[in-house]
C-alpha cells in the first residue's frame, strides 16, 4: 500500500507536581487547555478533548505517526510548564509530575472518553486524582508502584 494511515487515539492523564492545585482558576485552567491544545496541533497531532481540574489533565489526542508518545507527552509537559511560568505571575513554581498514563482509546469508545473528560468537575466532586488513576491502571491492567506514582 504506497499510503501509510492511522487513526491512534490516545487518553493522557497526568497531575501537577505533588498535586498542587496551582490550575484552581477556572480562566487560568481554560487558558492553559487552549495553549495545550495549541501545542498539541504543532506536534502534529489532533486535541479531541482536553479537560481536567485544579491538579490535573486529561488529553484525548489523536496521535501522529511521525512523534513517539513520550516525546509527544514530554514536549506537551514542557511547553506549557514553560507558558505558565513565564506568562502568569500567579504560578511561576509551576510543573508538571514526572510520570504519566498514557490509555489506548478505540474509535468506538471516542465520544464516551470524549464525555468523560468534559465532566472532569462533576467527577471529581465525588472521587479524587488519585482513586481516578488507579482505577485507570487496573482497567489497563496496569501495576503502579505507590513510591513513584504521586510525585
Amino acid at each position: 500500500m504506497p499510503q501509510s494511515l492511522d487513526n491512534v487515539l490516545i487518553h493522557v492523564i497526568f497531575s501537577t507536581r505533588e498535586r498542587m492545585p496551582f490550575l484552581c482558576d477556572c480562566d487560568l485552567r481554560r487558558k492553559t487547555h487552549a495553549y495545550m491544545a495549541g501545542v498539541i496541533r504543532k506536534l502534529g497531532c489532533a486535541p479531541i478533548q482536553i479537560g481536567g481540574v485544579a491538579d490535573h489533565v486529561h488529553l484525548l489526542v489523536a496521535i501522529s505517526r511521525t512523534i513517539t508518545i513520550a516525546d509527544f507527552v514530554k514536549e506537551t509537559k514542557r511547553a506549557t510548564t514553560d507558558w505558565l511560568k513565564n506568562g502568569d505571575p500567579e504560578v511561576p513554581n509551576f510543573h508538571w509530575q514526572r510520570g504519566y498514563g498514557v490509555f489506548s482509546v478505540s474509535e468506538s469508545a471516542r465520544d464516551e472518553v470524549t464525555r468523560y473528560i468534559a465532566s472532569q468537575e462533576a467527577h471529581h466532586r465525588r472521587t479524587d486524582y488519585q482513586s481516578e488513576f488507579r482505577k485507570f491502571c487496573e482497567k489497563h491492567g496496569l501495576e503502579i508502584d505507590e513510591r513513584y506514582a504521586w510525585d
